[in-house]
């Protein structure tokens, strides 16, 4: 049987940590816990666990989380965050693979909890995440603050039961927060890599997100919730392209 080390970066994350840390019990042999000096009692709850606590400046979602497999011990990772929890199905999948492990990395599905209902549709649900891997077969990637793990064979990957659990926003005031920060750190991303936006990506990224979300993948289906959420699918599209294209306009200017 392969020894398993789960990983997880916080920062002020106390309001779900605890059902994070619970739901490891039993089923990982070390949990590593990366914390960028939270201010709240996130310490204090790592403290009731057996967790290897390190603290390190928010270096960015990817590159924390690159840096937080360097600190565990094992060769085999389950990465989490603060606020994701495993379902209890998940948690006997991932016991029984530790048994049989043949693949470099393996998917498991994530439930959103939006504003205290499980999601079922739209772009959240399933929304399929590479979460246990062998350390050095991949790495974190993509334009922060949507950073995914990517294996370098993709092929050598595979899927388990059960659901990485996740408690996303509490209201629609942390949501309307999130989607103003999130789409500037985006924005930022993307003209740090060169990306341009134009007056047509302004209005038809927006309103492709909407439609895709809302209709094809059956969004209508979680009620209000589910409105709002492909409403804010479109405000942060056109957020990100938004702000993107004042940020060109300011480079030229100087």
């Amino acid at each position: 049987m392969i020894k398993l080390s789960a990983v997880i970066i916080t920062f002020n994350e106390e309001e779900h940590l605890e059902k994070c840390l619970a739901s490891l019990e039993g089923v990982v042999d070390e949990i590593v816990v990366v914390d960028s000096f939270s201010t709240d009692s996130t310490k204090a709850i790592c403290e009731k666990y057996k967790v290897k606590f390190v603290t390190q400046k928010f270096l960015g979602y990817k590159e924390q989380k690159n840096f937080a497999i360097t600190q565990a011990t094992y060769d085999y990772i389950l990465s989490l965050d603060g606020d994701e929890a495993l379902s209890e199905e998940l948690k006997q999948s991932v016991i029984a693979l530790k048994k049989d492990w043949k693949l470099d990395g393996y998917y498991a599905n994530r439930r959103n909890n939006y504003c205290g209902q499980w999601i079922k549709h739209s772009d959240w649900y399933p929304d399929r995440k590479l979460r246990l891997f062998i350390k050095g077969k991949g790495e974190w990637r993509g334009i922060n603050p949507h950073d995914s793990y990517k294996l370098f064979n993709p092929k050598k990957s595979g899927r388990i039961k059960g659901d990485i659990l996740h408690w996303i926003y509490r209201d629609y005031i942390e949501h309307n927060q999130k989607v103003e920060r999130f789409s500037t750190i985006a924005a930022q991303a993307y003209f740090d890599m060169g990306k341009k936006s134009s007056v047509w990506k302004i209005l038809y990224r927006p309103a492709w997100a909407f439609f895709k979300a809302y209709f094809l993948r059956l969004g209508f289906l979680d009620g209000l919730n589910g409105w709002v959420i492909c409403l804010q699918s479109y405000n942060v599209t056109f957020l990100k392209y938004s702000k993107l294209y004042q940020l060109h306009k300011m480079a030229k200017k100087k």
